[in-house]
């Protein structure tokens, strides 16, 4: 597969086949997304897809997620005319912060951080992240946000799995993901079917 080809037809969610599987073992994701933004217009093409159910909406500034979140945060933030914000593992920022604790896909226990001097009350923002699993890294990145006063105007990701914590983000926020209905099973059962024939 030539990761930098584009189809001359580009139906919904084509991009999504330049997604790797996991060849890793259990300690990694299942799957690696981030091959697709090798492609210019695979990125491009997942971005307004990402933003087409927030066309109507107010958004003053993006945030991402560390650290596959920043690249495609980054991209919406540009695609918008939008400063981007960083929402970072807890120690690497040398400014002062505010933490969150949560739970990543693994189960492992992690803190998050965000800087005190960019949101404030009534600022408007889209949370961005390249894959939501169980949602308990989203969830953290929310509750930075909104304790400072900011509101969340949506999420974004790559796909969010049917997982209780992704079905619980789809219940409470505006959302986008690249997925087409037909896919979500497969992503759910964390098994695509093009994988069969994937070749590196």
């Amino acid at each position: 597969m030539d990761v930098l080809a584009v189809p001359q037809n580009r139906e919904e969610g084509w991009y999504l086949s330049l997604m790797a599987p996991n060849t890793k073992g259990p300690k990694f994701a299942w799957l690696d997304p981030s091959r697709l933004y090798c492609n210019s217009q695979a990125l491009s093409d997942c971005v307004k897809d990402l933003l087409k159910p927030f066309q109507n909406e107010t958004i003053d500034l993006v945030a991402g997620i560390d650290a596959m979140g920043f690249i495609l945060g980054s991209a919406v933030a540009t695609a918008l005319g939008k400063g981007f914000l960083a929402i970072r593992k807890a120690g690497h920022l040398c400014v002062e912060t505010r933490t969150q604790d949560y739970s990543d896909y693994s189960g492992r226990e992690k803190l998050m951080e965000v800087r005190v001097d960019v949101l404030k009350p009534g600022l408007r923002v889209l949370l961005v992240d390249q894959w939501i699993e169980t949602g308990g890294t989203m969830r953290a990145a929310i509750k930075l946000v909104e304790n400072q006063g900011a509101i969340v105007v949506g999420i974004a990701a790559v796909a969010i799995e049917n997982s209780e914590g992704g079905k619980w983000l789809k219940e409470n926020y505006k959302y986008s993901h690249c997925i087409p209905k037909e896919l979500q099973a497969q992503i759910d059962s964390q098994y695509l079917e093009y994988f069969k024939n994937f070749s590196v």
